[in-house]
């Protein structure tokens, strides 16, 4: 994620092709989801940057179906509708600044509470008393530059303010990081590294602090004693996202991917979605945020299919490759409801998930 609002709205410098092309964005006709029968009460959701804006957001509309969420230096839930500012862009410049790197305080997490009552109210989000049984991991890093720990801080008071037990939260900000997700690849930036990610940047906003941050992620949402798979038994796949859009934009790439333990052909598993931060798609880094995150590790062993859909670049609306938190695939931009079940990317993530919980097929019947 670019910290100013012009970072945001400008032009990606270059299509970085080579990199499209060993994701796998060329190739035609990438098959179906699959239908799995996993567990709907145990999907959880879990992102970095505007991934994690996306997690805050996924997990208060959808509350009823997702039972914990990950939130690695994001914001609270419709940050960038918390300040009042005027103006047709106000989403926009809200997202890019107050949500972001706050002159003053960060965008209230008390206020967002209301604000998701209000929309439960109106019948545009699940009710919110779901949200008090969710398990939270939540994280800011100590030298992140991007997204201000005092942000971060508020998505703890929202929770707190929906009554979400102390037990079921885990809130870290005394690790040394910048604005990343964290692991223990000795390819990665140093720990507490901010990385631009200007278009055409080789960098890939992934830290090596010294531990698998997905691996303690997963295990507050499902439980202490998950461990990792020293070898993966499973399948990596790429699936056809297209057939979640067309009933019109909603900014995602043709083509993501999940990753499906063995077990999960034949047992009843539980799904976690993995959103990516900005400039992390794999047309700009290719495999590496869906191979060597470590999560597939951990899911591998553990009975968990991982699902990493991607967002394409649009040099107009979304340049630098975010998920949507203040408004760009709307229809209204000046009204937005990129916070609601029915707005573009919610809507298609929510069907994406559906679709894994959804009784297997018979060999060789559509899905």
């Amino acid at each position: 994620m670019h910290s100013t609002h012009h970072a945001l709205v400008r032009l990606s410098r270059a299509t970085p092709l080579l990199a499209a092309l060993a994701a796998g964005q060329a190739a035609a006709g990438a098959p179906p989801l699959p239908a799995l029968d996993a567990d709907a009460r145990q999907n959880t959701v879990s992102g970095l940057s505007s991934g994690a804006f996306m997690a805050a957001q996924f997990s208060v509309a959808y509350s009823a179906d997702v039972a914990g969420a990950g939130i690695v230096a994001g914001g609270p839930f419709y940050c960038a509708g918390l300040n009042k500012l005027g103006g047709a862009d106000r989403f926009l410049k809200n997202a890019s600044t107050q949500c972001m790197r706050p002159m003053g305080p960060a965008p209230s997490g008390k206020d967002a509470w209301r604000q998701a009552q209000q929309f439960a109210r109106d019948g545009q989000i699940d009710p919110v008393d779901n949200i008090k049984r969710q398990r939270l991991y939540i994280f800011t890093g100590a030298s992140d530059s991007v997204v201000y720990p005092k942000v971060v801080a508020q998505v703890r008071t929202f929770y707190q303010s929906a009554g979400v037990p102390a037990s079921q939260m885990r809130y870290v900000d005394n690790v040394n990081a910048g604005h990343a997700l964290l692991t223990s690849n000795s390819g990665d930036e140093a720990c507490p590294a901010n990385v631009s990610p200007a278009a055409g940047s080789t960098k890939t906003n992934l830290n090596n602090c010294g531990f698998m941050q997905s691996q303690d992620i997963l295990r507050q949402l499902y439980g202490d004693d998950l461990k990792p798979a020293a070898k993966l038994s499973g399948e990596l796949l790429d699936f056809d996202q297209a057939e979640f859009s067309k009933g019109g934009y909603t900014g995602l790439s043709d083509i993501g991917h999940v990753y499906i333990p063995a077990d999960c052909r034949k047992q009843s598993c539980r799904v976690h979605v993995v959103f990516h931060g900005c400039t992390q798609e794999d047309s700009r880094i290719g495999n590496r945020y869906y191979t060597s995150t470590g999560f597939n590790e951990m899911a591998d062993r553990n009975r968990i299919v991982v699902l990493y859909p991607q967002i394409r670049t649009d040099p107009k609306r979304n340049p630098q490759g975010c998920w949507d938190f203040w408004g760009y695939s709307s229809k209204d931009p000046v009204k937005p409801d990129y916070y609601a079940r029915t707005a573009p990317q919610m809507a298609a993530i929510h069907a994406m998930v559906e679709r894994l919980d959804s009784p297997r097929q018979p060999k060789g019947s559509p899905q």
